[in-house]
C-alpha cells in the first residue's frame, strides 16, 4: 500500500511528534516504485519436493519397514509352539542357532527367529543388538537376568509360559535355567 506524503501532517507537542491523515492535496502526484517482473515459482527445481514420495535409484536409500513388536511377538508364539517337539530342538545346548524351518514359519519380512536349548542350571547370554528383541520360552523353567556392565544383578524376572518378555535391545541380560528339565527358549529380532 502506497502512501502520498503530501496527506500526512505532523505536529510536534512537548517532545514527542505525532502524525496524523489529512486530505490529499491535489498538487502531489502519487508516486509508485518501479515493480519487477514476477516469475512464477515451481518446485521443479527443487528435486527433494519433486521426487517425495518416488523410489530412489539407490538400493541402500530405500526404506523398508521394520516388523512392529506384536508381529515379532506373533513370531515368537509360532516359533514356541512348533519347538514344543524335540526333534526340533537345537543339537548344542547353551549356544543360540537358527531355528528349524517348521519354527521360521511364522516369522515373514526381516525377521530372524534363533532358538537355545539349556541343560538345568545352564545359562547363556541374550546377543546384544540394536532393534528389539521378543522372548517365549516353549520347553521348561528359566529366568532372565539383567545383569550390569561391571556384571552385578540387576533384576531377576520369570519367564513365564504363555508370555512374550519384549527386549528394547538384547544386551545386558542372560538366561538361567532354573527346572530340572531342559529349556528351550526362542528369540525374534527384526
Amino acid at each position: 500500500m502506497t502512501y502520498d506524503v503530501s496527506a500526512l501532517a505532523s505536529a510536534t507537542i512537548g517532545d514527542r511528534t505525532a502524525t496524523h491523515r489529512t486530505a490529499p492535496g491535489p498538487a502531489a502526484p502519487p508516486r509508485t516504485a518501479p515493480v519487477a517482473p514476477v516469475t512464477p515459482v515451481s518446485p521443479d527445481g527443487i528435486g527433494d519436493i519433486v521426487l517425495a514420495g518416488q523410489p530412489s535409484g539407490y538400493a541402500h536409500l530405500a526404506g523398508r519397514a521394520a516388523p512392529t513388536v506384536g508381529r515379532l511377538a506373533a513370531a515368537a508364539r509360532a516359533a514356541a509352539a512348533a519347538m514344543l517337539r524335540p526333534g526340533l530342538w537345537p543339537r548344542r545346548a547353551g549356544h543360540w542357532q537358527a531355528a528349524p524351518r517348521a519354527a521360521r514359519r511364522g516369522a515373514s519380512g526381516r525377521m530372524r527367529v534363533t532358538a537355545v536349548v539349556l541343560e538345568p542350571n545352564g545359562f547363556t547370554s541374550v546377543p546384544a543388538g540394536p532393534r528389539p528383541t521378543v522372548l517365549r520360552l516353549a520347553q521348561g523353567r528359566a529366568h532372565m537376568v539383567a545383569v550390569a556392565p561391571d556384571g552385578e544383578m540387576l533384576a531377576v524376572q520369570d519367564l513365564a509360559h504363555g508370555r512374550t518378555r519384549v527386549l528394547g535391545s538384547g544386551g545386558g541380560h542372560r538366561l538361567i535355567n532354573t527346572g530340572t528339565e531342559p529349556a528351550v527358549v526362542v528369540r525374534v529380532t527384526a
